[in-house]
């Protein structure tokens, strides 16, 4: 079984920055990624990484947003900067076993972190 936990979410002043953490338990974890889902929206892809650390973003985060993992690829880093003032969104960790993230997420999701961005 595999757990996700999203930690470091909260409330950011627009241009800030913000790191959120995934911290996966279970074994055999090879693909990780971020999604978020604002209020009356639809989950959408943030950052995706693959075991073999080729990393997929989003065109609305690309130059603004950094995926990372440790060894023994157990954490993954959702680095944002810049951040632009839109409504609050939860960010979800996701991952698989897979080699690279299934489209629409893996089979494996955390409960998600509350990311505001104040004016």
């Amino acid at each position: 079984q595999v757990h996700l936990v999203e930690s470091g979410g909260g409330l950011v002043q627009a241009g800030g920055s913000l790191r959120l953490s995934c911290a996966a338990s279970g074994s055999s974890i090879r693909a990780m990624g971020w999604y978020r889902q604002a209020p009356g929206k639809q989950r959408e892809l943030v950052a995706t990484i693959s075991i073999g650390g080729s990393t997929n973003y989003a065109a609305s985060v690309k130059g603004r947003f950094t995926i990372s993992r440790d060894n023994p690829l157990t954490t993954s880093y959702l680095q944002m900067k810049s951040l632009k003032p839109e409504a609050p969104a939860v960010y979800y960790c996701t991952a698989d076993r897979s080699w690279v993230l299934p489209p629409g997420g893996g089979n494996y999701w955390g409960k998600g972190t509350l990311v505001t961005v104040s004016t």
